[in-house]
């Protein structure tokens, strides 16, 4: 059952109001991120790291399990600490999938929503049940602790919203948390990015147009880098290059290299084709094709707390910040 939880229907409107008014011009130049010399608040890569942390505490994040509840109740609980119990709702929804009906929920929260420009960022919050590629054959039916591959994502939107509570933006921020991307076997792509396409197919606010988005996958490893994804490149080529520009000039250079990196299909491809909404994916892979775009910690147990980095969800949240308060006019 798809349902939105009424006590939002204020909330919902204030938005669409915002994102269907924005006066043309300032729709124009949205992927320019000139220094504007503003002051920008301190991002803890620490804090972030305590996010991923307590995630894994719960146990892999599954659909259909206690461990699933139990984030979701975390994540709802500390995103409405920080924006406001009025400005966070679920996107409740169900699939049948494999036999199995799994009840899901996409977790939106917004920031200065009487702004009327607005951007949105986003990652998925669920584990994958599988771990496909363990080099253990007797575990690969167990679910990924999800540490790097999911929970990094999610950790520094969580100290975003933090710092967003705390700093009021210039511009309206929402952010985004999606269910179920990684359910589907491998090569069974009908079963992937299932909040995304929710989301996409079932807008909880239509009309909603910001000025673009941003996916954070895979964004918390210590040895991560981050070539320019060929579907992000795709949809949105100036967003993608005006990011990686921003991130070049923090001294990120050598994690954000100026190359063409793999085509992967993530949740932004299911916005760029559903919804039109210029989305880019920040997402750790290299070059290569098949086996060898993902590190060797992908869809295995090895994906754990061991692999993740402050300094890596530091980096990754600094950008996000300095985009935020200091490069959108």
């Amino acid at each position: 059952m798809k349902k939105v939880n009424n006590t939002i229907i204020v909330f919902l409107l204030l938005i669409v109001t915002a994102a269907c008014t924005s006066e043309p011009e300032k729709r124009e130049g949205i992927f320019v991120f000139d220094e504007l010399n503003r002051q920008i608040p301190v991002f803890s890569g620490d804090s972030a790291y305590t996010n991923v942390q307590k995630q894994l505490e719960f146990g892999p994040r599954v659909p259909g399990t206690q461990s699933h509840t139990d984030t979701r109740n975390f994540l709802i609980n500390t995103l409405r600490d920080r924006a406001g119990r009025r400005n966070v709702f679920t996107q409740d929804f169900s699939r049948t999938i494999y036999g199995d009906t799994l009840q899901m929920s996409n977790i939106i929260a917004a920031f200065n929503l009487e702004a009327a420009d607005r951007i949105f960022l986003c990652a998925h919050w669920d584990t994958r049940p599988r771990a496909d590629r363990d080099p253990d054959i007797t575990r690969r039916n167990e679910p990924i602790p999800g540490a790097d591959d999911g929970a990094s994502g999610v950790a520094v939107l969580l100290e975003i919203a933090r710092i967003l509570a705390e700093n009021p933006p210039p511009i309206g921020v929402d952010l985004v948390l999606f269910d179920g991307e990684d359910y589907g076997r491998e090569g069974d792509l009908q079963y992937y990015f299932l909040g995304a396409r929710e989301w996409a197919e079932n807008p909880p606010v239509p009309g909603y147009r910001p000025r673009f988005g941003i996916l954070l996958d895979m964004v918390g490893a210590k040895d991560a880098v981050f070539p320019k994804e060929l579907y992000s490149l795709t949809y949105a080529r100036p967003l993608v290059d005006g990011v990686w520009e921003v991130a070049s000039g923090l001294g990120y250079g050598n994690k954000f290299p100026d190359i063409r990196g793999a085509a992967i299909s993530d949740d932004h491809v299911v916005i760029n084709e559903k919804l039109g909404i210029p989305t880019i994916n920040i997402i750790h892979h290299n070059r290569g094709s098949g086996d060898s775009v993902f590190p060797e910690y992908w869809h295995t147990h090895a994906d754990n707390l061991d692999i993740i980095s402050e300094e890596t969800l530091g980096m990754i949240g600094h950008i996000l910040t300095e985009i935020i308060y200091n490069r959108i006019k």
